[in-house]
């Protein structure tokens, strides 16, 4: 019995965390291992193994497989997914103003990001929770969100929201490091919705996973 557990946590600790499939020529489904804990899983993939990767998705950690569709014929693609933790802000409600009019005299100045942070918890602690969040409607389509930067060691802010209806929320913005200023221009399904920001960290990036789109 004590041979058999052995080889079954072998086989678990050998088994990817990240799968890859064909499911026609030109469309790779994804599916994944989430880490247990992790904020989310940002999915991304490259054309050579050492290549530049591009994010596709921020996902939430409840979601475990992506669809990649549409690609170039007779193209390699590589792919991995990375953890990312940090702790979350509370949430601001906002609802936006009908239609999409937007002044004539905005130039969208005030949506700059600003990085006047330099915050002192890591990441890893609660206390790096953003502070103080704000969200000020500019316009129809434009909300202004500021907040305390007090994380020491993020490698990024999320912008994250839950429209009205929705069960996820989904990443509507990635900036640099101790931003405290950003101006979002939302879609057509975010007149009322849930927003929150947090800093992240990634994590280790899981196995690669390779599949070469066929001919059209």
């Amino acid at each position: 019995m004590g041979l058999l557990f052995l080889a079954a946590c072998g086989q678990e600790q050998r088994d990817p965390v990240l799968t890859s499939e064909l499911t026609s020529p030109v469309d790779v489904t994804l599916h994944w291992r989430p880490e247990a804990g992790a904020a989310g899983q940002v999915v991304e993939y490259a054309n050579a193994a050492d290549g530049d990767y591009v994010v596709l998705e921020f996902t939430p950690p409840s979601k475990n497989s992506y669809e990649h569709p549409d690609l170039i014929p007779e193209t390699q693609f590589y792919y991995r997914v990375r953890p990312y933790h940090g702790p979350a802000s509370t949430t601001v409600d906002v609802t936006l103003p009908p239609g999409e009019e937007v002044p004539d005299s905005d130039g969208h100045q005030w949506a700059e990001p600003r990085r006047t942070g330099g915050g002192t918890h890591a990441v890893s602690s609660p206390e790096a929770a953003p502070g103080n969040p704000r969200a000020e409607v500019k316009h129809a389509n434009g909300i202004l969100f500021t907040w305390e930067d007090r994380a020491s060691d993020e490698e990024g802010y999320l912008i994250e929201l839950k429209p009205a209806g929705a069960t996820d929320y989904r990443v509507a913005a990635r900036l640099d490091p101790d931003v405290t200023s950003f101006g979002l221009i939302t879609l057509p399904d975010e007149k009322t919705a849930t927003y929150r920001l947090r800093p992240f960290r990634f994590g280790a990036p899981s196995n690669l996973t390779h599949q070469k789109t066929g001919k059209v």
